[in-house]
């Protein structure tokens, strides 16, 4: 049960109540706005100023408008009241005036609280001061907040309860906005590009009986109706592929993968990746395809942060990145080699030792490419911080991707890093069904090493891939990420809306 509000809480909640006694449920909750104000939409702040740019102070227009939002400020002069509401725009001053309502509606006016939901019908103007306002002279409440907003100076500052009541952080906060709007500026210009280049948009399934296409813990569930266990999805990887067996030659799918894992400024369990095939090409076409998904995306929030859209020099992580400049082509083990002071290749003698004299810590059971994979990671990529394709990684570390076509003990396999953020994995991707289905096994010898986190063994995959499947180019881009680096963001939790939480209060079954 819901504790029950004492002190002050407990007073507001109850004036609220008593407000909504007054007004009455018909009152308080109209059915549309047309219902109330003959208007089936209102007109938004941000097409109220732009029709408006030049207004002389203390003057009125002949324009009759309906505006709607949410009451963030209530100013009450007696006669006079001053109200702010806020839209999807940004925010609007209305002011109520007794001389232009029936003593009745303006009298009524006195129940509107902060955070209600209002619309009003009134002529466009100035104020004394040249503020842009609608002067009222039709009202209505259009829901009444039971509930108040937070304080309006300090906000939601507590990053636990922004992301626990989100909705609270939008109305108060003009980053959560910014966040949300970029994230839905970069899913419709990654769409835009790539239906520009004819590749075709795909959705797979979520629950899949086998979660491949990366080395991932999965989350688990059970189909009823199946009476069969099965799992969130890992990866969009290998349903792609059977699309591309079927014929499909360039697609790509947008959507939530699943990994139960951990959780910190970089990783969250649930999220959003794009994932895109080219039949035909390979790992330097992904290159390309990349470095224009990324600056198109940078273009389309730039407005949206207050950037211009064309100004590609933008701040993450306290640092300066540069996404106008051809992104620069490093190796694996050269950026390694460079890191540790010597040439590192994957017939080095002692790969152990050099892990250990840069405290990189490594498993007994590891193989050489496993360790330079880890050295990587830990002396090089937080270290990167412009745009950079690194690339051709250990066969080891890359079960889904070809064979280097220049050194047999390597794969075209580049992943893009900028500010120490891992933005995109691509590959040649393998199609030889044999050396594909030698990887798998491969993957099961280790399993008793690397434990959840290897790739599953997919027979039907493998069946798919004998039926053949073009040369490809295939590329994964995290969306949270890219977000993560276009808007500096501290993390991706910041990012996305709803992240999962422990429930507040005690763990279920403990003694309050």
């Amino acid at each position: 049960m819901p504790e029950e509000p004492t002190g002050r809480e407990a007073e507001v909640l109850a004036a609220r109540r008593d407000s909504l006694g007054r007004l009455g449920n018909r009152r308080a909750f109209a059915i549309t706005l047309a219902d109330v104000l003959d208007v089936a939409d209102p007109t938004r702040s941000g097409a109220l100023r732009a029709a408006h740019p030049d207004v002389a102070a203390d003057t009125q227009t002949d324009d009759v408008v309906t505006v709607a939002g949410r009451v963030v400020l209530k100013r009450d002069m007696g006669k006079l009241v001053f109200a702010t509401i806020r839209d999807r725009d940004g925010d609007l001053q209305i002011v109520v005036n007794a001389a232009n309502l029936p003593a009745d509606e303006f009298a009524l006016f006195q129940e509107v609280d902060l955070g209600d939901i209002v619309g009003a019908t009134g002529t466009v103007g100035t104020t004394r001061k040249g503020e842009l306002s609608v002067f009222v002279t039709r009202w209505a409440m259009l829901t009444k907040a039971l509930r108040p907003l937070p304080e309006k100076w300090a906000g939601l500052q507590d990053p636990d309860l922004q992301q626990r009541r989100r909705y609270l952080h939008l109305i108060t906060d003009d980053e959560a906005r910014k966040a949300f709007l970029a994230r839905a500026a970069v899913l419709k210009t990654i769409r835009r590009v790539l239906d520009e280049r004819g590749f075709v948009e795909f959705e797979g399934p979520m629950l899949q009986t086998i979660a491949g296409g990366a080395n991932a813990r999965p989350f688990t569930t059970h189909h009823h109706a199946l009476d069969i266990p099965m799992k969130l999805r890992i990866s969009l990887e290998l349903y792609l592929k059977r699309m591309l067996v079927g014929g499909v030659e360039r697609v790509f799918e947008l959507g939530r993968n699943f990994r139960n894992e951990g959780i910190d400024r970089d990783h969250n369990p649930e999220f959003t990746m794009l994932e895109a095939y080219q039949a035909y090409g390979d790992y330097h076409t992904m290159m390309e395809l990349a470095e224009t998904l990324v600056r198109e995306c940078c273009r389309a929030v730039n407005p949206i942060l207050g950037r211009a859209a064309d100004d590609l020099l933008i701040p993450a992580r306290e640092q300066m990145v540069d996404l106008a400049e051809p992104f620069e082509r490093i190796t694996v083990l050269g950026s390694v080699s460079s890191a540790v002071g010597e040439e590192v290749t994957l017939e080095h003698p002692n790969l152990r030792g050099i892990a250990n004299a840069h405290d990189v810590p490594v498993d007994p059971a590891w193989g050489a490419g496993k360790i330079v994979q880890e050295l990587f990671e830990k002396l090089v990529e937080e270290t990167i911080v412009q745009p950079t394709f690194v690339c051709d990684f250990p066969r080891e570390v890359s079960p889904l991707a070809r064979p280097h076509r220049d050194n047999a003990g390597l794969t075209e396999h580049f992943d893009l890093v900028a500010a120490g953020i891992e933005l995109v994995t691509a590959f040649s991707e393998l199609t030889d069904p044999d050396e594909q289905r030698s990887k798998f096994e491969l993957q099961q010898e280790m399993k008793e090493i690397l434990g959840d986190e290897t790739h599953p063994y997919d027979e039907d995959f493998l069946r798919a891939l004998e039926h053949g499947m073009p040369p490809t180019g295939g590329l994964g881009l995290g969306i949270d990420r890219l977000l993560l680096l276009l808007t500096d963001a501290q993390s991706l939790r910041d990012l996305i809306m709803f992240p999962a939480q422990r429930p507040e209060g005690p763990p279920a079954g403990t003694a309050e």
